[in-house]
């Protein structure tokens, strides 16, 4: 497949990724792959801001909402997936579409999974009973003592990326860090990663109203319907852990939505942080004509 092409959408989050994978899906005509991991689940659509169903008709969409909270799901299971759909899809498609902000989860598609040990099952349970009993800090304390290379890298505050992290820590007796960045298998597609930036005031801006519009939307009553289920990893996210600190009595209503507004500021620096990493990334500005980006695309996958 060495003239087939992926075509990465990323960039930090509410700055129109889904509207532009769709105009470039319907020019080349083709199909998205999403790579947004909190996209997953069924249960789970204003928070994790699900795109419309006018949207998923104007383009065949993939991995939206196709498991349940339930399920184990992990980024390794999201890897074996994506690259069997896509051999699929590059056997009548020359370009696929993938778009999303969940970092990991491209970067498995694109780069392929670094390999960990077996790790005793009982010290993820011991691990999820801490974060049940004393809370995400002590994840957090124990993460810089045991491997303060990946505590500066990581979302300190995703307790799934915390437990991972400590698991292979205490089990293998080494670093996770040490584990990263290892060969691995080569992909039979090329890979154009596309990124999509605004200035931090304009991106801010746009994270902001669109907490507004999910609350309207009918934020709350999709969190209170997950409220029994709230110690599942699917559920540690932004959007709803605030507003369970909310329906608990602890926080008001107003601070709960602030506090969600500024961990979506947060989760967006931390994304760009990582996104800026690749050295090879297009980024186009979030209002760039789609001529001109599709100009950008075709010099490059014809060059």
């Amino acid at each position: 497949m060495a003239d087939k092409w992926l075509i990465s959408i990323i960039g930090p989050t509410a700055i129109g990724k889904t509207s532009l994978a769709i105009k470039l899906a319907q020019h080349f005509g083709t199909e998205i792959i999403s790579a947004d991991s909190r996209q997953f689940f069924k249960e789970m659509s204003i928070g994790t801001a699900v795109p419309s169903k006018e949207e998923l008709a104007a383009a065949k969409h993939h991995f939206i909402q196709n498991i349940s909270i339930f399920d184990p799901y992990s980024v390794g299971d999201f890897e074996r997936e994506a690259i069997s759909l896509l051999q699929k899809l590059f056997s009548i498609n020359d370009i696929v579409i993938m778009v999303g902000g969940s970092g990991l989860y491209i970067d498995a598609v694109t780069k392929g999974l670094d390999k960990f040990p077996e790790i005793d099952p009982a010290i993820r349970t011991r691990l999820n009973e801490l974060l049940k009993v004393v809370g995400i800090s002590a994840l957090q304390k124990q993460l810089s003592d045991l491997d303060p290379e990946y505590y500066q890298k990581v979302d300190i505050d995703n307790p799934h990326r915390l437990i991972r992290a400590l698991e292979i820590c205490i089990g293998a007796g080494k670093p996770f860090s040490s584990f990263l960045d290892q060969e691995k298998d080569p992909r039979e597609f090329k890979t154009l990663s596309l990124g999509i930036d605004a200035d931090r005031k304009i991106i801010y801006d746009r994270i902001n109203q669109r907490v507004d519009l999910m609350v309207k939307a009918g934020l709350l009553e999709e969190v209170k319907s997950l409220e029994p289920y709230k110690s599942l990893n699917a559920l540690q996210t932004v959007g709803y852990r605030e507003l369970f600190k909310y329906f608990e009595g602890d926080w008001t209503l107003d601070f709960a939505i602030s506090e969600i507004k500024k961990n979506s500021r947060r989760f967006a620096k931390r994304q760009l942080t990582w996104f800026k990493k690749n050295e090879e990334t297009i980024w186009v500005n979030y209002q760039e004509d789609i001529k001109d980006i599709v100009e950008k695309i075709n010099q490059k996958i014809t060059s």
